[in-house]
């Protein structure tokens, strides 16, 4: 069994490696999203790049890379800690992309993958938080970073204690990728997507 854990684990982290925002807007868009726009190759660079259309399918598939995983762990076996670890496993892979030469996105959409299977009705209740503050400030940075730092909180008040290390350990990584944003919402430079969005429909 241990055997099988330790292949699912690598299995995690290889799928969380592939970079389907870059896959997506290349192919359809011919443009690559590391080299444009924020620089990123999640959703929202990729929504601004290519469109809403191909945003939803990126964001579409970096949650699902990060739901499989650790619904297959539950198959495997119970053990919060081995299913924690094919979750962090695939965050990892998105992050530290062994198909980008150890580069990768941010991790928001993975994250909340990995929560859809272990803790649905509390990442509910993040999301709701991360829209709302969304539509409020038109950041989706402010609104990806409340979504992991309310997580735990959500959980610990539902009483889903064996979680909250592995949401602890995605909120520490998002913010660490979030560090250049975190510093532009400080400095006040940081590009608020929908106001951004109603200037471009605006110009045209």
């Amino acid at each position: 069994m241990l055997i099988f854990q330790v292949l699912w684990v690598v299995m995690a982290y290889i799928l969380g490696s592939i970079p389907f925002g870059v896959v997506i807007a290349k192919t359809f868009c011919k443009i690559d999203p590391r080299e444009a726009g924020s620089h990123s190759s999640g959703a929202t660079n990729v929504s601004r790049l290519c469109g809403l259309p191909y945003g939803i399918a990126t964001l579409a598939c970096d949650v699902l890379k990060g739901t499989f995983p650790v619904w297959g762990a539950f198959w495997l076996s119970p053990d919060p800690f081995f299913i924690s670890l094919a979750g962090l496993a695939c965050v990892l892979g998105h992050v530290f992309s062994c198909f980008m030469g150890f580069g990768g996105g941010k991790a928001v959409a993975t994250s909340i993958g990995v929560f859809i299977p272990l803790a649905f009705w509390p990442l509910l209740g993040s999301c709701a938080l991360c829209m709302l503050v969304i539509w409020r400030s038109g950041y989706v940075s402010l609104g990806s970073l409340s979504l992991l730092a309310s997580l735990p909180i959500f959980l610990i008040f539902v009483g889903l204690w064996q979680w909250v290390p592995l949401s602890l350990c995605l909120c520490v990584i998002v913010f660490v990728k979030h560090r250049e944003n975190i510093s532009r919402l400080r400095n006040g430079t940081e590009k608020p997507w929908l106001k951004s969005k109603a200037k471009e429909r605006g110009s045209n």
